[in-house]
This record gives structure tokens, C-alpha cells and sequence, in this order.
């Protein structure tokens, strides 16, 4: 009932304040606002290259952030920092007033993946970690702020009421950041959240994702001596192989889009001791974040199953989880549009050569370098596939949309040395400048258009069901802030 009133109220505020959108005739043309991004390339891509360089892990960022805050402060943003109990994670605003259009900033790498800008496997000797932006999040954070900044500039130009705010959202790879910043309500006032991410191709898939939930199991069982009394000890690691046997007997009983993987953290530290501890991470991941609990709460009985079988005992802990991510067909399509008015990603012949060199490290798929320039036509996905976001908090909360542009050479995976190396050069830049140019005209388009953002919340409210309340998967756990510690 709530969030039936609420898309009333903003259907009548956005109705007796029509004069505060009647800028779409009267704004810039969007091609001199494409041009005078165009001018600010050199300067984005000198901050990219900054964060690229650190490669700070997850809730480590604190350069990263630095170079992002300072030039949102020099614009003229508002700043809030360490929200959502995260000290790397932040909010910046400009304007004030409806409708608030939300930007999202990543900015976190991985660890042992340096790599120098080279179309060769070479880390990078520069480099102080060996950590590297093996997802090209210093592309993301760097792109989303520069859309940021250029709205606010068109804001200020224009005199449109509204107010444009980027979130900075720390430890994406395995930190789900955003789920804590959703849970703290800081995006329950958001009209519309526009995101993107690094990828080989340029799309703007109204998309989904999988629902995913990261589990610990840890065994506590007595140690003895193997050989000499055996019959003392309680072995903590056959508790852990005695519930991943029950639960690769339950693949089965499953339905066929579920998946689950896992890995042993902590077993015996020699053959001669019965260990008295030991530790299994799973991660359970489907379509349906509904059935994602179903299968933990199935999983967790086989843990327990386990303990009292071996006569150990077992805790558990939840570490992340993510909702699977809504689609939003009606924000999908105005991000679309921009996107073809855009364009992809050309190459000037040196990056050519680049991108055929390090094409011949993998399978392409049949892809060739031009196919970065060509924009995919739009799809709705509904049903998820492949990896898991905390984007897809978000998705269930506010109407959200994403794309992907070419930072990376066609047919180049995620998380490889191959995305750290192109996300360095040129390519990762103007593949950034796209993603910027396609947010910046897509937030003008929503303040010019308020339609379409009744339109996003009626589509939001129609996928979800009006009777969705928000609860975390991770629960109430708090931001685990030292998750990367160590791993540098």
C-alpha cells in the first residue's frame, strides 16, 4: 500500500510541476553535450589510469575513493562519506529536489591478478600488490563519475529541478557493498539507479542475474593422534566430506537452474593427526532468490546431518548474498537509445594490432576487433544466468538499468589478464567515455521525460509483487571490512 501511494504521489507531484521539466526543447543538443565529453577523455582516463595503477582490494579503496572524492568536491558535489558502516563507500549530490536519478561507482580489484598494459601475460612490476582490475572497476568508478559531473553540469546549465547522486559502492568482488548501503535505506528515495560495467561488447540488455547466497561451515571435532588412538579422536574433516556427500547426492532433487559450488577452506594439516577443525565455503545460486533460501535452508540440515554423524560439531555463517536482479524493460529502452546515438568503440590502428595480438591468447568466439564499434540490439532477459551482483538489491528496491560497453577486446572473459591489460590502455578508456556519454544522456532523458520514470515504477511494482518487503539475504551480519586483508 505504500508503494502504491508513493507512485501516486509522483505522478501528481510530477504533474502540477510540469514547468520544471519543460527543458527537452530548450536543453543543449545532445551532440555538443557528447563533444564536450569528448574534450574531457584526457582527463578521465588520467584518473582511471590512477585507481588501474593502485589496485586497491575490496574495503581497501582508500586512495581510490580519494581521487574520486576530491574531483566531485571540486564540482561542487556533497559529499557523505563512510556510509552504511563501510568507511570506503560514499554518497555525492548535486541539485536538489525531484526527481533523483542514482549513478553507481565500483572501484575495487582482485587479488593476484597484475598484469602490465601489455597484450602478453607480464605482471606489472610497478605495481606494489599483486592485486589488479581484473573487472575494470577503475573504469566503472571513473565513468559513472564523469556522468555524474556532466549532469550536474546540464542541471546547473538548464536550471531543471532534480538532483543527480552517485553512490560509492566498495568490495563488489565478494564484499557486497551495495546490500549493506540497501539495507541502510539509502536508496528507498531514488527514482531511477542507472548503472554499467566493463565488458567486450556494447549492450543495454534490460538484464537479469543469478540470486546467490556465500555460506561458511566450520567443523569443531578433537584432535588425536591417527595411528596411535585413533578411536579418541572425532575427525572435523569428515564432517566436512560427510556433508558434501549428502549434498552432491541432493544435485538431483533439484531443479535443473540451480547450481552449487564449493570449496574446501581448512582441512587436515597432516595425515597423522585427526583434525580437530575444519572448514567448507558454499555458494548457492538460482533465478529466484526465493528458492535460493529454500536450498540453504536444505543444505544447512545436511551440515547438521553431518556433525551428529560423525559426532563433531558444526556452526554456520552467511558471508554475502544477492538478490537476482529485476529487469526494467521501460528504463532499458530509453538507456538503449542513447547508447545507438553513441556508438561504440573505435579503433585507431595501433589498438587494432593490440587487440588482434591478444586476441590470438584466446578462443574468440568468432569475434573480431570490429566488433566493438557495433551495438547489440536490445533484449529482456527475465531469467538470470551466469555470475551474481549486489546490483540485484538494488533492482528490488528502486527501478535500476544497466549496460555494458567494450573496455575490453571482443571475446575477452572477466577476472583474466586479459581484462587487466586492456582496461589499462586506450581501448578500456574509450570504452569508459562510451558508457559515461550513454548514463549522461539517459539521466537528461528521465528529468525530460518523467513519464518514463512512472512507467519504471510500475514495472518495478508489476515484477516484484506489491507485497515485497526488502530483507537481506545476508541478514543482519555486519560489512565484513577485512575480508581482502592479507590478499594485497
Amino acid at each position: 500500500m505504500f508503494l502504491i501511494k508513493r507512485t501516486i504521489f509522483i505522478a501528481l507531484f510530477l504533474l502540477f510541476n510540469s514547468s520544471n521539466f519543460s527543458f527537452a526543447q530548450t536543453s543543449p543538443d545532445k551532440q555538443q553535450i557528447l563533444k564536450s565529453m569528448d574534450k574531457d577523455l584526457e582527463k578521465y582516463s588520467k584518473m582511471a589510469h590512477e585507481i588501474w595503477d593502485l589496485a586497491e582490494l575490496g574495503f581497501l579503496e582508500d586512495k581510490s575513493i580519494a581521487i574520486l572524492q576530491n574531483h566531485l568536491q571540486k564540482e561542487g558535489f556533497k559529499i557523505t562519506k563512510g556510509v552504511a558502516g563501510m568507511p570506503t563507500a560514499f554518497i555525492a549530490e548535486y541539485g536538489s529536489g525531484k526527481p533523483i536519478i542514482g549513478l553507481l561507482a565500483e572501484y575495487d580489484a582482485l587479488p593476484d591478478m597484475s598484469q602490465a598494459a601489455v597484450p602478453t601475460k607480464q605482471a606489472n612490476a610497478a605495481q606494489a600488490s599483486t592485486a589488479g582490475h581484473a573487472c575494470g572497476h577503475h573504469l566503472f568508478g571513473t565513468g559513472s563519475m564523469a556522468a555524474a559531473v556532466h549532469v550536474k553540469n546540464w542541471l546547473k546549465q538548464t536550471g531543471t529541478s532534480g538532483t543527480i547522486r552517485l553512490y560509492g559502492t566498495p568490495a563488489e568482488e565478494g564484499g557486497g557493498g551495495k546490500v549493506y548501503m540497501v539495507r541502510a535505506g539509502l536508496f528507498d528515495d531514488a527514482d531511477a539507479v542507472l548503472s554499467w560495467h566493463p565488458g567486450d561488447e556494447n549492450n543495454a540488455d534490460a538484464g537479469s542475474s543469478l540470486a546467490a547466497i556465500s555460506i561458511r561451515f566450520r567443523f569443531t571435532g578433537i584432535a588425536a593422534h591417527a595411528a596411535g588412538a585413533p578411536w579418541r579422536g572425532r575427525s572435523a574433516l569428515d564432517g566436512v566430506e560427510a556433508m558434501n556427500y549428502m549434498v552432491n547426492m541432493m544435485r538431483e532433487h533439484i531443479t535443473p537452474d540451480s547450481r552449487i559450488h564449493y570449496a574446501i577452506l581448512n582441512g587436515a594439516k597432516a595425515p597423522n593427526i585427526v583434525p580437530a577443525f575444519a572448514e567448507v565455503a558454499y555458494i548457492i545460486r538460482h533465478p529466484d532468490m526465493r528458492e535460493c533460501k529454500d536450498m540453504i535452508d536444505r543444505v544447512i540440515k545436511a551440515a547438521n546431518a553431518a556433525a551428529m554423524g560423525t559426532e563433531t560439531e558444526v556452526t554456520h555463517e552467511i558471508i554475502t548474498g544477492y538478490f537476482n536482479k529485476l529487469p526494467n524493460k521501460t528504463l532499458a529502452e530509453v538507456m538503449h537509445a542513447n547508447l545507438e546515438i553513441v556508438g561504440g568503440v573505435n579503433y585507431t590502428e595501433k589498438e587494432r594490432q593490440f587487440a588482434a595480438e591478444i586476441m590470438a591468447s584466446y578462443d574468440a568466439k568468432g569475434k573480431t576487433p570490429e566488433t566493438a564499434k557495433t551495438i547489440k540490439p536490445l533484449e529482456v532477459i527475465t531469467k538470470g544466468m551466469g555470475g551474481s551482483t549486489d546490483v540485484g538489491d538494488i533492482s528490488w528496491v528502486r527501478p535500476t538499468t544497466g549496460m555494458r560497453s567494450a573496455t575490453w577486446v571482443p571475446g575477452t572473459v572477466a577476472h583474466s589478464w586479459q581484462a587487466v591489460a586492456a582496461g589499462g590502455t586506450s581501448i578500456g578508456h574509450k570504452g569508459m567515455i562510451v558508457a559515461a556519454k550513454t548514463l549522461t544522456l539517459t539521466a537528461i532523458d528521465l528529468y525530460n521525460q518523467p513519464n518514463k520514470l512512472i512507467e519504471a515504477e510500475a514495472e518495478l511494482l508489476e515484477r516484484r509483487g506489491e507485497d515485497f518487503k526488502y530483507e537481506a539475504l545476508l541478514g543482519d551480519r555486519k560489512p565484513p571490512l577485512e575480508y581482502r586483508k592479507g590478499a594485497e
